[in-house]
């Protein structure tokens, strides 16, 4: 891959986003029907209309990408589509999560924070990943209320706003904020634990947009341990990872894998300095 290729990927991932953000600030206040995913989750005529935007978008430029949206699944590429790596690349022939780790394919979700935004909380986000071969290479987090895009490359740094970013330096745990959500076994006690030897501990309802807070120092660390799908953290984890933070699963192995089942992720991200101790309270017993 030429700089030039990734450097064309990232900026039409930041065109996409900023076009998706302007679309849901203009439907913000004004939320259409609500649907029920679950016991506790929840999708608006807002996050498919702008999956579909951005589905739409991709197909046009890159007809031969695969694609994965939180609403809609994992997406085959367009028949008879080019991948946009090249001749004799491999096109995606099915809607199925493996066929995602082979070529190019596209991770959005296109609403992170869908309650918040549905109750007027103004925290949510767009998140957007460009993945080759299985691994996340670029990676786009759009706060459309405040205007604010975080990016980065495999190969790049990240940035805020095209400035580039790092993550805290603080030397003690003691001071650090973190954005946490404990699930599992022996979650409160676990929870407690670390809450002891932080400052504080924050929960604001869009992994996204807190694990991307990692990467400028807004959060210390940002841990949920259970819960999570690949379109929460594809592009968000690899903000954090370029701005410096240690990301790791919690059993401390690789933060991304491609055929992880939906709800099952669950990672830490932290300064390299924190990362050991921080997982070590997390630990399930």
């Amino acid at each position: 891959m030429t700089a030039d290729r990734r450097a064309a990927d990232l900026a039409f991932a930041v065109a996409l986003a900023e076009r998706a953000g302007r679309f849901v600030v203009a439907r913000y206040g004004r939320v259409g029907a609500i649907d029920y995913k679950g016991s506790r989750d929840i999708v608006t005529e807002v996050d498919t209309a702008s999956e579909a935007l951005v589905l739409r978008a991709i197909r046009r430029r890159f007809p031969g990408d695969g694609f994965l949206g939180e609403e809609g699944g994992p997406r085959p590429a367009e028949p008879g589509g080019r991948r946009a790596n090249g001749p004799g690349s491999t096109v995606v022939s099915s809607g199925s999560i493996a066929d995602l780790a082979a070529g190019r394919a596209w991770i959005v979700d296109p609403l992170d924070g869908t309650i918040n935004f549905a109750n007027g909380i103004p925290f949510f986000c767009f998140s957007l990943a460009l993945i080759e071969d299985g691994r996340p290479v670029v990676a786009v987090i759009r706060d459309p209320l405040r205007r604010e895009t975080f990016a980065a490359t495999a190969e790049g740094p990240a940035t805020l706003d095209g400035s580039p970013v790092r993550v805290s330096a603080k030397d003690r745990l003691a001071d650090a904020v973190v954005a946490l959500a404990v699930g599992g076994r022996a979650a409160a006690t676990r929870a407690r634990r670390l809450r002891r030897a932080v400052r504080i501990t924050r929960s604001m309802g869009s992994a996204a947009l807190s694990l991307a807070y990692v990467a400028n120092g807004r959060f210390d660390a940002f841990s949920q341990t259970s819960g999570m799908s690949l379109w929460d953290v594809a592009a968000a984890g690899l903000v954090a990872e370029r701005a410096g933070a240690l990301v790791t699963a919690m059993d401390g192995g690789p933060w991304f894998r491609v055929d992880a089942p939906a709800t099952t992720v669950g990672l830490l991200a932290a300064p390299p300095a924190h990362h050991g101790r921080l997982l070590e309270l997390l630990r399930e017993p």
